[in-house]
């Protein structure tokens, strides 16, 4: 069983451990229960595969170099990660633990997430939940990769590498502060926000170009106060009164909690939210839980949030 690139075999490893513990082949032979022979064979074979000596004799003791006892640090630490192997094992075995792994962008934890976890973990407290958030194209990288089970994205999605169901669509949306004058409004426009600063989000982002470029279309130059990566980023610095933000209805109703609101902004887009996963992966018991869950927590609390704000 190889370890690395270079051929060195693990049982070459466990010999050369018990060579220097012991002080002698002799032993080593006798504590690994083979001869001593084939002792010395395995460390002539491993000193040929790393291509440097391990062993020096001197009134014919072996005695290690300064480079093994480097190269034993090493060996001690890879071999303290095998030594868990075991008791993981064991620990699964005997007890019902499953890691359930989901990726969204970072808003979703202030409301959905919570809500799902929540919901697994009454199901079965033996159930854990591994959060990952980034970028929607990051959201597929985890879910792809296999760093998460299920992902919240939107499309469009490469079908020939995951599988996907629908949980919602939306429209473009301004946010702000509830005391702001946006509050008498049923719609906002990209002229409206002419002297307003703004809280915005990357330029390759959908929600870039309802505001930012629109401005600029109109010949006014956008006041930007902060710019952020990822989508829930923006919620604080909103809540502070810094300035307005455009997102979309989904991603604004995780915000329901917050002392902040919304209205329909044009120019609009439209979004299509879903939960995807590895093309083709059969989903088990606990996996099609949490999807149902999911789907059911962006697109009951999505319409919930959008009924109530207009």
């Amino acid at each position: 069983m190889d370890i690395t690139d270079s051929g060195v075999k693990i049982r070459h490893l466990q010999i050369l451990r018990e060579v220097m513990r012991a002080g002698s082949e002799r032993l080593a032979a006798q504590m690994l229960r083979i001869t001593q022979p084939a002792v010395s064979q395995n460390i002539k074979q491993l000193e040929e595969t790393v291509g440097f000596a391990l062993f020096r004799r001197e009134n014919n003791r072996l005695v290690p170099t300064v480079k093994a006892w480097e190269f034993l640090r090493t060996i001690d630490a890879a071999f303290a990660g095998l030594d868990r192997i075991g008791p993981s094992i064991d620990f699964l075995r005997n007890n019902d633990t499953r890691m359930i792994g989901i990726a969204a962008p970072s808003a979703f934890s202030f409301a959905t997430l919570p809500k799902v976890v929540k919901r697994i973990r009454e199901r079965s407290r033996s159930y854990a939940v591994q959060v990952k958030t980034g970028t929607y194209q990051q959201i597929a990288d985890h879910v792809l990769n296999g760093r998460s089970d299920l992902g919240i994205s939107r499309l469009p999605i490469d079908e020939r590498i995951l599988d996907w169901m629908p949980v919602g669509s939306a429209t473009n949306v301004c946010l702000f502060p509830v005391n702001h004058r946006f509050a008498a409004q049923q719609l906002v426009t990209a002229e409206d926000l002419a002297g307003e600063a703004i809280i915005d989000i990357d330029p390759q982002f959908a929600s870039h170009q309802m505001s930012v470029n629109a401005l600029r279309y109109m010949g006014t130059a956008p006041d930007i106060a902060v710019e952020y990566d990822a989508n829930g980023h923006d919620i604080g610095y909103v809540m502070a009164g810094i300035g307005v933000s455009i997102t979309n209805e989904i991603i604004a109703s995780e915000y329901a909690e917050f002392d902040v609101a919304f209205r329909e902004f044009q120019p609009s887009a439209v979004y299509h939210y879903v939960v995807v996963w590895q093309k083709d992966r059969k989903l088990g018991d606990s996996l099609k839980f949490a999807l149902d869950e999911l789907v059911a927590a962006v697109a009951n609390r999505a319409a919930r949030s959008v009924s109530s704000d207009r």
